[in-house]
């Protein structure tokens, strides 16, 4: 077999993993898998522009789509396919369309799939950005959009419209770690005729999988726990071929698309995703129990806790409780701030999904642009904190904190 003839065709049948009826864990190591005629074990990084032609007829003919081939790396690039095939074996999707951020997949879905005068519905209970990419950009295309708790589910029934198009909603949802009912909602949004949108960044594959539960797509932050170490910014958007493909199409145009490193960086996050998000959910679940019993704090939004008003949905729709969770303490902001300052360990960061523990005050950081009104709506004080978990010890993580709940 001659080089032209291993990346017109695949490498050779030694060099290919078989992967019928994989477990979770061998799909995030060995999906995607992608050797040149070097035959190196670990993946390789294609960090190229452009590719080269044989011939001017080749390079027409692989334009045209007419012959298997990469054309620019804003249309494909080998080492994003391959994270691409990955995340969409470890989802239960059919493709996989890698973005250079979570919100760029965000983005890139709603432009696929809808246009003016289509209506939106989404969860009030989003990440800031998505909010402002939905009212500050897409309403000025005449998308009409509202905006529902996301625990009711006759709030969401009632809010469909004949012009519904795209349903939209996170869960656990971020920062207050609520979460809605997947299945049920599928079953509105399929009676609708519209497509329901999961962010599945809190918990990943590993944890959760909406389409399994009747989501049509699933979107991502990469940055978080795929990546699992703060390293890079990408997205993904999860589903069926079908609507991949307009996806796709956006992000060719309009150029948003995941980076070759970058995407080889998530590939090797991949590989340990399952073992990391155990190690967060257990280390959460430990500090949720501690913060419970400590006479500072008023609340704990953990998912993991039988206290939480979701927790028997959280059992069935959830293999892993995963490891965001919130609390509130007494005194509004200036207490807050006075409890963030005090730790030296902690970073003091709006990311998540890292192996070093974070914590953030959203009123101020990741909501921070929205209104006082829609910040209280969504349940959103500003005596509350949200902490991401990481893989320290426990102890070390209570400690820490342990110096500003002291001073309150």
């Amino acid at each position: 077999m001659t080089d032209s003839d291993w990346y017109e065709h695949g490498a050779p049948a030694r060099f290919q993993s078989d992967l019928t009826d994989a477990a979770f864990d061998t799909l995030a190591v060995r999906a995607g898998q992608l050797r040149t005629p070097e035959g190196e074990h670990g993946e390789a990084i294609f960090p190229t522009s452009s590719y080269v032609f044989a011939s001017a007829a080749e390079a027409a003919a692989t334009f045209a789509g007419e012959r298997h081939g990469n054309v620019y790396s804003r249309y494909t690039n080998p080492t994003v396919r391959a994270f691409e095939q990955r995340l969409a074996a470890l989802e239960g999707g059919e493709q996989c369309a890698a973005t250079s951020s979570g919100m760029a997949a965000i983005y890139a879905v709603c432009i696929a799939h809808l246009q003016a005068g289509d209506h939106l519905i989404c969860s009030r209970a989003v990440f800031g950005s998505t909010n402002v990419l939905l009212e500050k950009y897409l309403r000025k295309f005449n998308v009409d959009i509202t905006y529902v708790n996301p625990l009711d589910l006759d709030a969401w029934q009632n809010a469909v419209k004949p012009t519904t198009k795209l349903l939209f909603l996170e869960s656990p949802s971020n920062p207050l770690i609520e979460l809605a009912d997947i299945r049920a909602i599928s079953e509105i949004s399929a009676a609708a005729g519209a497509l329901l949108v999961v962010d599945n960044c809190f918990c990943t594959p590993a944890a959760q999988k909406p389409l399994s539960l009747g989501a049509d797509l699933v979107v991502h932050s990469a940055t978080k726990y795929i990546d699992g170490q703060g390293r890079c910014l990408g997205g993904a958007v999860v589903g069926s071929s079908e609507l991949i493909e307009p996806v796709v199409g956006v992000l060719r145009s309009a150029g948003p698309t995941m980076s070759p490193f970058n995407a080889w960086v998530f590939l090797k996050g991949l590989e340990t995703l399952s073992l990391r998000m155990k190690a967060h959910s257990e280390n959460a679940m430990k500090l949720a129990l501690w913060l419970s019993a400590h006479p500072k704090v008023a609340k704990v939004n953990f998912c993991g806790l039988e206290s939480h008003p979701q927790y028997e949905l959280a059992q069935r729709q959830q293999t892993l409780p995963g490891g965001v969770l919130s609390f509130e303490i007494a005194g509004g902001r200036e207490e807050a701030w006075k409890l963030v300052d005090a730790t030296r360990m902690i970073s003091i960061t709006a990311n998540l999904g890292d192996t070093k523990t974070t914590i953030t005050h959203p009123a101020t950081t990741t909501h921070g642009r929205l209104s006082e009104e829609q910040r209280q709506d969504a349940g959103i004080s500003q005596g509350l904190l949200r902490i991401a978990v990481g893989l320290e010890d426990v102890a070390d993580i209570q400690k820490d904190l342990a110096r500003g709940l002291d001073l309150l």
